[in-house]
């Protein structure tokens, strides 16, 4: 069986991160949420995978290059977001005549997705989908289920009157039919290829398919407050490691501390939390559920459930809490009169001063 990962797609709704990485590479933990799909692919047995990339396709590539896999990993180039039966199909020639793995590459799932995957191979059935129980589910695509068949009757994507609270989360099971599907149908009104139009239709030509519920949590990472929180679960499973160097400082918790990290001048760092490679932390607080990433200074500041992504520098920051910090990014206290806010800020973006 083959896997496919989406790592494709604008990430309108993280900018203006997203305006200089793509929103698969932006690090939960510090690793990127694109890594743990495909080490849960590999970890369900799967190990030949191809990634379907558009935007910042360069940046994507040459970081899954960068690391070493027990699978044979390649690219599928989408030109434009044209929706997910348009990815499937632009990668025909590699998925082949054999059932397949689709996998969102914004997704993160606790426990993995090895059962599913055995399922979906024993079962006679054109496709299978993992749902979960979710409070809106006007925002995601829907499916009405019959509990006792197990099999899905109905899927509509993003309906103004869900007819149920079952979402379909970004793991599909499918087989070669669903070539044929996505040849039947149109775009949606979003100009897109919809894998949900393609899904109905098999079930409008008397296919099975068939569903799984999650167990444990999901997460969605589409939102800043979507990866503060699968930051924090993810911490949540973390044991301690310290490859650095703490001096005159106090430990707290279940704390990660990469290489060449050194930890001074009467800080405090309060677990669950990681930090990266050749950092300095000095005369302060890393609170609970913060990740540091490598090669970064906080110096005289507080970090409280936040993500710091690599080459960051806070200097007398004050109390930072619940934030998304981009790379080689640079805060510092101005002391100058008169006092004033100097901002810069990106499209899309929220500020509370």
């Amino acid at each position: 069986m083959k896997g496919l990962i989406l790592s494709g797609g604008h990430g309108a709704r993280l900018r203006p991160i997203t305006y200089s990485q793509q929103k698969q590479l932006i690090p939960i933990a510090n690793k990127p949420i694109l890594f743990y799909c495909i080490e849960d692919l590999i970890n369900a047995g799967i190990h030949d995978i191809a990634i379907v990339v558009g935007p910042n396709k360069e940046q994507v590539i040459d970081t899954v290059r960068s690391a070493q896999w027990d699978a044979a990993i390649e690219f599928v180039h989408q030109d434009a977001p044209r929706g997910l039966a348009h990815a499937v199909k632009i990668a025909e020639k590699f998925l082949e005549d054999e059932k397949f793995i689709m996998y969102l590459g914004d997704n993160l799932l606790k426990g993995g997705i090895t059962g599913f995957v055995n399922d979906f191979i024993d079962a006679d059935v054109e496709s299978s989908l993992l749902l979960t129980r979710v409070e809106n589910p006007h925002q995601y695509g829907v499916a009405l289920v019959d509990e006792q068949k197990k099999v899905i009757v109905k899927l509509m994507e993003k309906p103004r009157n869900p007819p149920s609270n079952l979402s379909i989360v970004g793991i599909y099971g499918l087989t070669p039919s669903i070539f044929e599907a996505i040849e039947r149908i149109k775009p949606s009104w979003r100009g897109e290829l919809e894998i949900t139009d393609a899904l109905h239709w098999l079930i409008e030509k008397g296919y099975s398919i068939r569903y799984d519920l999650v167990e444990g949590w999901w997460k969605d990472t589409g939102k800043p407050e979507d990866l503060l929180e699968a930051n924090r679960l993810i911490l949540d499973g973390i044991c301690s490691e310290n490859k650095g160097c703490i001096e005159n400082s106090r430990i707290n918790g279940r704390i990660v501390i990469g290489d060449n990290t050194v930890i001074e001048e009467h800080s405090t760092i309060a677990g669950p939390a990681i930090i990266g490679d050749n950092c300095t932390i000095s005369s302060a607080y890393v609170g609970p559920f913060t990740s540091i990433g490598n090669n970064c200074r906080i110096i005289d500041t507080e970090v409280e459930n936040s993500i710091v992504l690599d080459g960051s520098d806070i200097v007398h920051g004050g109390k930072i809490i619940e934030s998304l910090i981009g790379k080689e990014v640079r805060i510092r206290k101005n002391n100058s009169l008169p006092k004033g806010k100097k901002l810069v800020v990106g499209d899309n973006s929220e500020i509370e001063l």
